[in-house]
This record gives structure tokens, sequence and C-alpha cells, in this order.
């Protein structure tokens, strides 16, 4: 359980990236609140994105650290999550190009940036 203050706060939206998606579906630290989140969302109390390319990124770690068989089986498992994938469009796009422009953090995750 998490302290009072760090627990998911209704009608609030929140962007997953690879990362924080990867802790809970390999029981990492962080994970646990991941689970909670997605809790809240299944009870409609929350709502949670990723975008295609933080997707994207789940699936080449998973595959090449366990092989495609268990990244296709981790997909099926994302795939029944309460998070909706965005794809990457024109806007989000730019708006993730314009944020690796300006910031020395990873594109990928510019894209999950762009989302919030």
């Amino acid at each position: 359980m998490l302290p009072e203050g760090n627990r998911p706060l209704e009608g609030r939206i929140y962007v997953l990236d690879s990362y924080a998606l990867l802790a809970y579906l390999e029981a990492e630290p962080g994970g646990d609140y991941v689970k909670e989140l997605l809790e809240a969302a299944s009870e409609g109390k929350c709502r949670l994105y990723m975008s295609i390319i933080n997707l994207g990124e789940v699936m080449y770690i998973v595959e090449r650290e366990r092989g495609l068989p268990k990244a296709q089986e981790t997909l099926a498992r994302i795939d029944e999550l309460p998070i909706e994938i965005v794809d990457a469009d024109r806007s989000l796009t730019l708006a993730a190009a314009h944020l690796k422009a300006h910031w020395s953090i990873a594109y990928a995750d510019c894209f999950a940036a762009a989302l919030g």
C-alpha cells in the first residue's frame, strides 16, 4: 500500500511510460503504484494513457530479454489492461520532437511527456 498522499487521484489522467509498465509487469519497484493506478482505472476512477511509441519500447525490451513468445504473451496481457494506447499522429510527433529539441530525455519518453 502507498501512503495516502500518493494514492491515485479520482478523476485524474495518468500517462504511463515504458518503464512504469515494465515495473508493473515484472514486479519491480514502482510496480505496486502502477497496479493501484490500473485498479483505479478499472473502476473508472482515473484514466490511463500510453503512447504507441512507449508500447513499442516495452515490446522490444521484452522480446530482446525474453524472446518473441514472451513478448507476444506480454502484448496480450497489456491489451487486457485499462490503458488507452494513443497512436503517434503528426501533432503528437511534432510535440515530442519539440520536447526533444529542448530537453535531454529519450525520444520515446518525449511521446509520453507530449501526451501529458
